[in-house]
């Protein structure tokens, strides 16, 4: 089981654009010596289902621009009532509880916990997302909370180009997601303060034409404490399994939504 479970979204590619890329040499690596699932599928497309998905275990909505909120059990409910601490690491957030619309390059649709009652109605829950940089305060404070849910913003998440916008080259897109990967997710997997936890990288959705199994085919990545070296799976896996192996390695006993009978992905770890 593992002291902390850090969750990176990345955006809009199939596995087959990402495995084997050479635009993206470090997620690569980092699939090759730790694990990989080879058999993992979002579960609808547009993003913002996905993202429902990992946190409250079913599709709410497949509407971008929702406005609404979102009251059913969710990952923020189940580590709370279990003792356990979250947040969100946001890049480019506004400031800290933001809970408004899209101020580019942040997403609010990307940030599910926006949505959440249990933090739309509670300053003290709202203050747990914060802007990406208050990371390295909490590594330094000791205060990294037990699940971080960690967003990059639009230009650094492979959802549009470094500058800004959609006119480059998609593998300057992927360049730039894995640069980021490399400069700020490598660190806190090899650094000593992270000896026992483990870390998820997932892209929320294949491209719009690959509908199979409701998203298309994407890439996770698994690594850190106790993750099998070199371990690749075929077990069919979608997003619920990752929010359920998140309360798994937490010992959070709640697990909403699909969570609940979502298989194990137990597998991946000695």
């Amino acid at each position: 089981m593992a002291d902390h479970v850090v969750l990176v979204l990345l955006e809009n590619h199939g596995f087959d654009e990402v495995i084997g890329s050479p635009a993206m040499p470090y997620l690569n690596a980092l699939a090759s010596t730790h694990s990989l699932a080879a058999n993992y599928f979002a579960d609808t497309h547009p993003s913002i289902g996905n993202y429902f998905m990992l946190t409250v275990g079913q599709v709410e909505t497949n509407d971008d621009a929702f406005a609404g909120t979102v009251a059913v059990d969710n990952i923020a409910r189940a580590l709370l009532a279990a003792g356990k601490t979250w947040k969100v690491y946001a890049q480019s957030l506004p400031s800290t509880g933001y809970l408004g619309g899209d101020v580019y390059p942040y997403f609010k649709h990307h940030n599910p916990f926006a949505y959440l009652t249990d933090v739309v109605n509670s300053s003290t829950e709202a203050a747990n997302i914060v802007s990406f940089a208050a990371l390295q305060t909490d590594v330094a404070n000791g205060t990294f909370p037990s699940f971080a849910f960690v967003v990059p913003d639009a230009e650094h998440d492979a959802h549009d180009c470094p500058a800004g916008g959609s006119t480059c080259a998609d593998t300057d897109k992927l360049a730039a997601a894995d640069a980021w990967l490399s400069s700020n997710i490598d660190p806190l997997i090899k650094s000593p303060a992270f000896a026992n936890s483990v870390f998820v990288i997932v892209f929320d959705e294949a491209l719009a034409t690959d509908t199979t199994h409701g998203g298309g085919r994407v890439a996770c990545v698994l690594a850190g404490s106790h993750v099998k070296a070199g371990f690749q799976s075929t077990t069919l896996y979608q997003h619920e399994n990752v929010l359920r192996l998140t309360l798994d390695l937490l010992r959070v006993p709640d697990h909403p939504g699909l969570s609940a009978t979502a298989g194990s992905m137990l597998e991946f770890f000695q």
